[in-house]
């Protein structure tokens, strides 16, 4: 998809030397790049779903969009201590360390089908964490939706098995 591709900014070395960062602003800001985005987003989405989950922060963009288009809840998941009520956490595995992803108790019922919404498939650990905090919470992951793949950190690889669209692949 070369056109959608056009209207992701590129940024070498940040945040550090080495990394080609890239910025989703540019898509964002564009009101037919943003809409053609959802609208392809919101295809990929089986009807049965109840819920998109969405991983902090720039998923949050895109996962309220189509909870609202499609008529159906919103879940965020959030970096610990973020979270008011009750919650359950996954903590996973970084490069140097670990980290902890957190999600209200009462967010899904068992039983529940959703799909987890992202901006950017990178190493796969934080969506990998996502989902086996949503399968402790017993709902069930339909599908995974990434604004953004990017191939050479194979983070698909940590979520063989599950259904993966990837709008854009670096």
């Amino acid at each position: 998809m070369k056109e959608m591709k056009d209207l992701i900014r590129t940024i070498p070395d940040f945040p550090k030397e080495g990394i080609l960062f890239r910025d989703i602003t540019t898509l964002l800001k564009d009101p037919k790049g943003l809409q053609e985005a959802l609208n392809l987003f919101k295809a990929e989405i089986p009807s049965n779903i109840s819920k998109i989950v969405a991983i902090e922060a720039r998923g949050f963009i895109f996962g309220g969009a189509l909870a609202y288009m499609l008529g159906v809840g919103f879940v965020p998941v959030r970096k610990s201590g973020k979270l008011p009520a009750e919650k359950i956490r996954m903590e996973y595995a970084l490069e140097y360390g670990t980290d902890v992803i957190e999600m209200h108790k009462d967010a899904l019922s068992v039983g529940e089908k959703v799909v987890i919404v992202d901006d950017l498939l990178a190493t796969g650990g934080t969506a990998k964490a996502t989902c086996a905090l949503i399968e402790k919470a017993g709902a069930i992951v339909e599908k995974f939706l990434f604004l953004i793949e990017l191939k050479d950190l194979k983070g698909i690889d940590k979520l063989k098995g599950y259904d993966i669209f990837s709008l854009i692949k670096y």
